[in-house]
């Protein structure tokens, strides 16, 4: 392929993938079922405590399903610190600045579900700008710079959580953002840089708990590159060569103008002292704590009850099962086809990606100055081997629940638009070079990896099988992301087509593992205006039920099961995946 119609495909590739993935974000919004955590952002959003709403709904008594969506509606009467008590009495381990944000957004477009959901979608859109940026901090590449940006795009796993009501897609932004300003207040150490840090890292803390694995991260990060090693602080001149020719005779004038010397200026630039860093690093977060600190207060009083709401992640597991997770979780950014958890397809699929992250990890490593490889890095093994280490010491599967992976993924994503940035452009010598192994098979390998084409077509591969993930997940109803509600929309449909021949009666309480309550909520979207709700309270009431000729069991608690025995009555399974029972007299 000659280099210039090489050129001119990528760049229309990479325009063509930025506006699909943006498009992405916004179709189908309302399409998948709501999960019910989904449900309980519009709930605390709205001013309602669980307490409050478990006390009302479950209390032995019919009600119409469309009366379930009240609780997704601003609280009458409720104010903002509604919000933030419902969250610090019952759910203290989330801060309230998503579901701060969240009020004000219904308040403003209302609360159905594509209306809440286009809120995250439309966070996530400053994420791509801002992994540009940072892309162009790390490697002075504009094109490494937009492949990044068109990977984060495109990537299945940042589309499916854009569409979700939590506080994800803005943990992913705020991530990203912390990244590049704390290299902006490295390269170019005002008050104001640092000072901007400093609010990205309280930002961040009130996202998410797990944003402190990212300052963790920068923390590593800084205290090594503030003892650099001067013979070794310089860029390879091979990385120089598998830059863009069109980078490289740009007019001084105009690398200026969009600030390109990016290499000289964070890379060449003698380091500032140790103390002066660490210094500055450190007011940065300790100012960061201190402003969160009114959360830490609440967390540490209420701590009980944010590990009995967490305490789902201490179960034990073994090996196996973290292993599959971390394959999942991570080529997620690149392909999410799923033809079954057991399945062995569903991970053949996905090793070549596997390869592909591995590959773009030891390329940084063995060119890119080492102020970037050290970045990159440490943003992807901190996070994940501070969380694999507490499910070592404390059991548990933290490190495998995809969501709490958020810091690492921009890591990921780096290294591999750096690999691509790298070898779109890249010679057989600087192969040879980067194997550092001179032997008639190691120049056989760098002849073929110095084909431009072949780099092309593997992106290509990349970026199609993205589109035809978010395809599938735009025309689905559930996907593995809806968790505890996966099976929600096929209970739906299963209770209506019901509906059609008879007037069932759908009854449940609030269940064994207490989620009952944002699982009904999330059925009332579905569910036809001819289904009955019967909410059983803890000591069950089934004397209404007796004349019902059509009674399903929705997640039965074994309280419920109890009374239905003393009834004389049994139950027969009708959905075992979506755990639905059929009343037998």
């Amino acid at each position: 392929m000659k280099r210039r119609s090489l050129q001119v495909g990528l760049r229309w590739l990479l325009i063509s993938v930025l506006v699909l993935g943006i498009g992405f974000r916004f179709l189908n919004l309302d399409r998948k079922i709501l999960w019910h955590d989904e449900v309980y952002t519009s709930m605390r959003s709205a001013g309602y405590t669980r307490h409050e709403i478990d006390s009302s709904l479950f209390r032995d008594r019919f009600i119409p399903a469309p009366n379930l969506q009240w609780y997704q509606q601003p609280k009458p009467g409720s104010t903002f610190p509604d919000t933030i008590y419902s969250l610090a009495v019952e759910d203290p381990q989330h801060p309230p600045l998503y579901f701060v944000l969240s009020r004000f957004w219904m308040k403003l477009f209302g609360s159905g579900i594509a209306e809440t959901r286009l809120f995250p979608a439309l966070l996530s859109l400053p994420g791509i700008i801002m992994m540009y940026w940072l892309a162009i901090e790390l490697f002075g590449s504009r094109l490494a710079a937009l492949v990044a940006a068109a990977l984060l795009a495109l990537s299945p796993y940042d589309i499916l959580f854009a569409q979700t009501n939590r506080q994800y897609s803005l943990l992913t932004t705020i991530v990203i953002g912390s990244s590049w300003l704390l290299l902006q207040a490295i390269r170019l150490p005002t008050w104001w840089n640092w000072g901007l840090y400093m609010l990205s890292l309280a930002l961040g803390l009130y996202a998410h708990p797990f944003f402190a694995l990212t300052i963790a991260a920068h923390g590593v990060y800084v205290l090594l590159v503030g003892r650099p090693e001067p013979n070794k602080d310089k860029p390879d001149p091979a990385q120089r060569e598998s830059l863009n020719p069109e980078e490289k005779s740009a007019a001084p004038r105009r690398r200026l103008k969009f600030s390109f010397p990016i290499r000289r200026l964070v890379f060449d630039r003698p380091p500032f002292g140790n103390l002066r860093l660490y210094l500055q690093f450190g007011i940065a977060v300790l100012e960061a704590l201190i402003l969160y600190s009114p959360w830490i207060a609440v967390m540490y009083f209420n701590r009980q009850r944010a590990l009995a709401t967490t305490d789902w992640a201490q179960v034990p597991t073994d090996f196996g099962y973290l292993i599959k997770l971390w394959l999942l979780s991570f080529t997620s950014l690149f392909v999410d086809l799923d033809f079954g958890f057991n399945n062995p397809v569903t991970y053949l699929v996905r090793i070549p990606f596997l390869l592909l992250v591995f590959m773009g990890m030891v390329l940084l490593y063995r060119t890119a100055p080492r102020k970037t490889w050290l970045f990159v890095l440490l943003n992807f093994l901190v996070p994940f081997l501070l969380l694999v280490l507490a499910d070592v010491l404390l059991g548990g599967k933290r490190s495998a629940v995809s969501r709490y992976l958020v810091s690492c993924y921009p890591a990921i994503q780096l290294a591999v638009a750096y690999l691509f940035g790298v070898a779109l452009f890249s010679k057989p010598a600087f192969w040879q070079k980067a194997m550092g192994r001179s032997s008639p098979l190691s120049a056989r390998l760098a002849q073929g990896l110095g084909k431009q084409s072949i780099w092309f077509g593997i992106l290509t591969a990349v970026f199609t099988a993205s589109l035809i993930s978010c395809s599938l997940s735009a025309a689905a109803q559930t996907w593995w992301s809806k968790d505890l509600s996966y099976s929600n929309a096929e209970v739906a449909q299963i209770v209506n087509r019901e509906a059609e021949t008879s007037n069932p009666v759908l009854v449940s309480d609030i269940g064994d593992d207490y989620t009952n309550t944002g699982d009904l909520i999330s059925l009332s979207f579905r569910l036809t205006d001819k289904v009955r709700l019967y909410t059983a309270s803890e000591t069950p009431n089934l004397d209404p039920l007796a004349p019902e000729s059509n009674v399903i069991f929705f997640r039965p608690s074994q309280k419920l099961r109890s009374a239905i025995e003393q009834k004389g009555w049994s139950l027969q399974s009708f959905y075992r995946e979506g755990r639905l029972w059929q009343l037998k007299r």
